[in-house]
């Protein structure tokens, strides 16, 4: 007599997978240094849904049942209800050339309604009275795309790393300076601020007889003495300035360094 067809419905149906792509791993087979992408737990998810108005008892076997740990590996699943099952693949050496033959069954049955013990209800089954879902396992290897980003993805983070580094160092380099120098330093600074501050009164001034001439029709025609000259030279004395604070500030700290 033919089993009765399955009335758990599975997703995934036909095969699980794993895929080795957990970060230390993946980030390995990025740099082509190893060809097992399998040293940690991977875990794969089955859904057991029950469409029926009655309850059903469930187990889940596998062909290498030293490889997988499966969560749970039995139990009861109400009428109109779903479960999860995690399927945990232990850390293995992988051989990509090597096909994978191990194989998940699904093995389902009908719960009495006066059930009190599943264990019992297993026992007193009727093999025509059960039924079975396979399953293959599929194992993934992280795909080439996934190896450059993931080595994209090093570089980045690498590059970070050394710009925190570098400005951890800077901080460091500014903190070893002592009071006395930390002192001298922002004399120097209020002292061409001081210079900038009078340069720039200056050109005001300038402008303001620049306007009183053109005003009285005796503006002077010479280039040296026009009111845009004089504007492009005050930006370009301020430029210079904070590039003379700059690199006293760096001269400074090199020095520090180099003491």
């Amino acid at each position: 007599m033919a089993r009765p067809e399955q009335v758990l419905l599975l997703e995934p149906q036909h095969e699980l997978r794993f895929r080795g792509d957990n970060v230390l791993t993946a980030t390995l087979y990025a740099l082509e240094s190893f060809q097992c992408p399998f040293t940690d737990v991977v875990t794969s998810t089955l859904k057991l849904a029950n469409p029926t108005d009655r309850n059903v008892c469930f187990k889940v076997k596998t062909t290498a049942p030293r490889r997988y740990c499966v969560r749970p590996n039995s139990g009861v699943i109400d009428a109109g209800t779903s479960i999860h099952v995690s399927v945990m693949l232990q850390p293995f050496d992988y051989d990509p050339n090597e096909k994978s033959k191990h194989k998940f069954m699904v093995q389902s049955l009908l719960a009495p309604s006066d059930m009190t013990d599943t264990e019992g209800v297993w026992k007193d089954a009727k093999p025509e009275d059960l039924m079975d879902s396979k399953l293959r396992c599929v194992f993934e290897m992280p795909a080439e795309n996934e190896k450059t980003h993931e080595m994209e993805s090093n570089k980045i983070s690498s590059s970070l790393l050394k710009s925190e580094s570098s400005t951890l160092s800077m901080k460091s380099m500014a903190s070893s300076l002592d009071d006395g120098e930390v002192k001298k330093i922002m004399e120097e600074c209020k002292r061409l601020q001081t210079e900038v501050q009078r340069l720039r009164e200056e050109n005001k001034q300038i402008r303001e007889d620049d306007g009183l001439r053109m005003r009285k029709g005796t503006l002077m025609s010479a280039p040296h003495s026009s009111p845009a000259v004089r504007v492009k030279e005050e930006g370009l004395s301020t430029r210079v300035i904070a590039l003379i604070v700059l690199f006293f500030v760096v001269g400074v700290i090199v020095g520090k360094l180099a003491l």
